[in-house]
């Protein structure tokens, strides 16, 4: 059964609130802004970012959430330059301190998920260097929270593309995976996909995790979506066999948004505000990262009629 759900990023009980009294840990800018105004305001930002992650943490604490991922914009353009070039790094350090401080007194789990600009399968040196950068900007965050390099605290990517030739791109993804800084290579996991045309748990397994050991994340929607050739009971668990014992593994929760809306001209891949259906965790323990537009709302809605069926069997 679940240990835990999480919700991803934006808390919404604190973002929808005027902007003044908003709580967030993804203000950033758009580069002309960084032109022009360069890592000072960075910095201003990234504080501002940290310090509001401890008041979200407080939340999900009052509220028994106990799993949550940060936001991938806590640090702005941070690919750009050193952390320890900010201004106010001194400050950002002691307020990412405080927040770990937080997470570990109360067995908090912090997980993040890079963006799909990282493409670790790419064959261009460039994109590759661009996907190093900012995995290692993610993994030096991880460390000034104090988080484990381990992938309790995972950094988690897709294989990022096929290229015309799955086993080649596969070949890229291993080979550069082992190009990465070991604050990275530690929390890496990869995800399965949800399209043909890019990977099944299946493949992940046999061309991703048997070369270079890197655990699985299942991702429900996606499974339905590009189930391959395995059962959803077969592909949880060939995915959570990836996993070291000591860790419960992760999976991703979502639902279409076009079932949601009854609309067909919605993409089927699209997440809902809101996720309604039972899942079957098969018997094991995990710890489940519910993915819908309404973040926090729809964790709180989802574990409630969750807890009311597990009463009522």
């Amino acid at each position: 059964m679940p240990k835990n759900f999480g919700y991803a990023c934006i808390n919404k009980t604190f973002s929808d609130r005027p902007k003044s009294q908003r709580i967030t840990t993804n203000r950033t800018m758009i580069k002309r802004t960084f032109q022009e105004k360069g890592i000072a305001y960075a910095s201003e930002l990234a504080l501002q970012n940290v310090r509001d992650l401890y008041k979200i943490l407080q939340w999900n604490l009052e509220n028994n959430i106990y799993f949550y991922r940060l936001s991938s914009d806590i640090v702005p353009w941070a690919s750009e330059y050193e952390m320890e070039e900010l201004p106010d790094y001194g400050l950002i350090l002691a307020a990412c301190k405080k927040a770990g401080n937080f997470a570990r007194e109360h067995n908090m789990r912090l997980t993040s998920h890079p963006g799909p600009f990282n493409k670790l399968a790419s064959p261009k040196e460039r994109v590759f260097q661009l996907t190093a950068t900012d995995l290692k900007v993610h993994a030096d965050l991880f460390d000034m929270i104090g988080l484990p390099r381990t992938p309790y605290a995972k950094l988690n990517i897709h294989v990022g593309a096929a290229y015309g030739d799955k086993p080649f791109a596969l070949d890229n993804f291993c080979r550069n995976f082992n190009r990465l800084p070991e604050s990275v290579r530690s929390r890496l996991t990869v995800e399965n996909d949800d399209k043909p045309s890019l990977y099944s748990t299946q493949e992940l397994y046999e061309g991703v995790y048997e070369r270079i050991g890197i655990p699985i994340v299942f991702d429900y929607h996606h499974h339905r979506l590009h189930p391959g050739d395995l059962s959803e009971k077969e592909a949880l668990e060939l995915a959570l066999s990836t996993w070291p014992r000591t860790i419960i593994p992760v999976v991703h929760y979502a639902e279409s948004r076009s079932i949601e809306y009854d609309n067909p001209k919605i993409k089927p891949q699209a997440h809902s505000d809101y996720v309604y259906d039972d899942f079957d965790d098969y018997g094991h323990c995990i710890d489940v990262m519910i993915e819908a537009k309404h973040k926090e709302l729809a964790l709180l809605r989802y574990r409630e009629h969750n807890n009311y069926m597990q009463a009522a069997k």
